[in-house]
C-alpha cells in the first residue's frame, strides 16, 4: 500500500499499516508551537481509532527531533492554553493502545524530550542532545516533573531539571531516558528492526502488555500531571522571575533574577 500523507502544515504523516509515521515539520528546529500541538492531537486521535495500526513512530525532519515548545507560548497570555494543548497531546500519548516509538536525532529539548521520553521505545543517535532547559527561563517542565523520576530515578531527574544540563544520546540511553543509542547512520535500521519485531506480535497482546508494564497508568499519570499544572499556573506563573526569564529569552538578553 502506498503511503497516505495527510495535508498538514506542521506534520508529515505517512500511514503504512500496521505503522503510522509522524514527522515534526517546523523548520529549522521543529519548534512545537500551538498549531503543531493541535495537529498532533488530531493525528494521534485518528491513529488511535484505526484498528489496522499497531505502532506510531515520531521523529523530526531535517537536523533535529525538536528544540522544544515555542518560548512565546510560555508568556502570561498564552501559557494556560499552551499547557492545555500540549498536555492533551501528552495524555493521548500516555493513554495510547498503540506501541509508540520515538526516533531522535539532533536536539531533543524541553517539551520535545518530554514527548520522546514517554514513548514506549526510544531510539536515539549517540550524538543527539537531550535536556530540560526550562529552569533557565525561570520555569520547570511539568511532564518531566511528573514522570522523569520514574524513568531515570529521582536524583538524576532532579539534576537534569534543576541544572538545565544536557546529555548526549549515549548517556540518555545509559540512564534510561532512551531505550538505546546508535550511530547516526544506523538509526533507520534500528527503527525498522524494532518495527519488524513488533509486527510479528498480536496487536491485542501488545496493547494489554503496555497497560501492565508501566509503573503509572493513564489515570494516575493524569492526576499527577494535573497537580504539576496547578503548581505551574498558580505558583510559578505568579513569580516575577518566570515572566522575566521568558521576556529575557525573547529579547535575547540575560535574565535579571529577583528571587521572587
Amino acid at each position: 500500500m502506498a503511503p497516505e500523507v495527510s495535508p498538514l502544515n506542521r506534520l508529515t504523516v505517512a500511514i503504512e499499516p500496521p505503522v503510522a509515521r509522524v514527522s515534526l515539520k517546523n523548520p529549522p528546529v521543529n519548534i512545537i508551537d500551538l498549531p503543531m500541538m493541535e495537529e498532533l492531537a488530531s493525528v494521534l486521535a485518528e491513529i488511535e481509532a484505526e484498528p489496522k495500526l499497531i505502532a506510531t513512530v515520531l521523529r523530526g525532519q531535517d537536523k533535529s527531533f525538536s528544540a522544544g515548545v515555542d518560548i512565546a507560548a510560555h508568556t502570561a497570555e498564552n501559557v494556560s492554553t499552551m499547557l492545555e494543548k500540549f498536555h492533551g497531546v501528552i495524555r493521548a500519548l500516555v493513554g495510547s493502545r498503540k506501541v509508540t516509538m520515538a526516533a531522535v536525532h539532533g536536539n531533543c529539548l524541553g517539551g520535545a524530550a518530554e514527548l520522546a521520553m514517554l514513548c514506549d521505545i526510544v531510539i536515539t543517535t549517540d550524538d543527539a542532545t537531550w535536556g530540560f532547559p526550562e529552569i533557565r527561563l525561570g520555569c520547570f517542565p511539568p511532564v518531566a516533573a511528573t514522570a522523569l523520576g520514574a524513568l531515570i530515578g529521582h536524583k538524576r531527574a532532579a539534576d537534569l531539571m534543576l541544572t538545565g544540563a544536557t546529555v548526549r544520546g549515549t548517556e540518555a540511553a545509559e540512564i534510561g531516558l532512551a531505550t538505546r543509542a546508535v550511530p547516526g547512520d544506523k538509526i533507520e535500521a534500528a527503527v525498522e528492526g524494532a518495527l519488524e519485531h513488533l509486527q510479528q506480535q498480536s496487536a491485542a497482546a501488545l496493547a494489554i502488555a503496555k497497560k501492565a508494564i508501566y509503573s503509572w497508568d493513564s489515570i494516575h499519570f493524569d492526576k499527577r500531571l494535573a497537580r504539576a499544572e496547578k503548581i505551574y499556573l498558580e505558583e510559578l506563573m505568579k513569580t516575577e522571575d518566570a515572566h522575566e526569564g521568558v521576556r529575557a529569552f525573547l529579547e535575547k538578553r540575560n535574565p535579571m533574577w529577583q528571587g521572587r
